[in-house]
């Protein structure tokens, strides 16, 4: 009887598996290639090497590629944007965010079912107890940002006409 043969494939080199999957991934790097071309082109790719080397001249890079006096106003917006949404108490903007949503939907389906309000409606839901508690959450919300609008305006010096009509 025969002997079997005894062969241990050779394991391909690195080089050898690299040039396999180049080739199994050819669009794809085509297509990468040009995505990387298009990010370079724009300016992108500098701007992500200055924020992975610690962001030194990131804000001037950021605003070159924007360009122009809107781009400027824009980040600064985001700035105080970014500064009003981090004094929210997350806790608090998941109850009110949740009743506006439950406020919405029970709106819609009063919509979709062609209700209207009378006067004497309007007067008789003065005396619920959930549309109390609404009220009193908008008219403090409302208190709160006048006295806030307030001292804004105190702050900021008059102009003489201002000052004349006691604005």
């Amino acid at each position: 009887m025969a002997k079997p043969l005894e062969f241990t494939p050779r394991t391909p080199t690195p080089q050898e598996q690299l040039h396999a999957q180049v080739e199994d991934s050819t669009e794809a790097l085509l297509a990468g290639l040009h995505l990387l071309r298009q990010l370079h082109e724009h300016g992108v790719l500098d701007v992500a090497q200055k924020t992975v080397r610690g962001g030194e001249g990131l804000t001037a890079s950021l605003l070159h590629i924007l360009g122009g006096q809107s781009s400027t106003t824009l980040i600064r917006n985001v700035t105080e944007l970014g500064k009003t949404l981090s004094e929210f108490d997350p806790g608090e903007v998941s109850v009110l965010g949740h009743a506006v949503t439950v406020g919405v939907h029970e709106g819609a389906r009063h919509v979709a079912a062609g209700k209207g309000i009378g006067l004497g409606e309007l007067l008789g839901l003065l005396k619920d107890r959930d549309v109390q508690v609404a009220l009193g959450a908008i008219f403090a919300l409302l208190k709160g940002a006048g006295r806030a609008l307030r001292e804004a305006s105190e702050e900021v010096p008059q102009t003489a006409n201002q000052a004349e009509v006691g604005r």
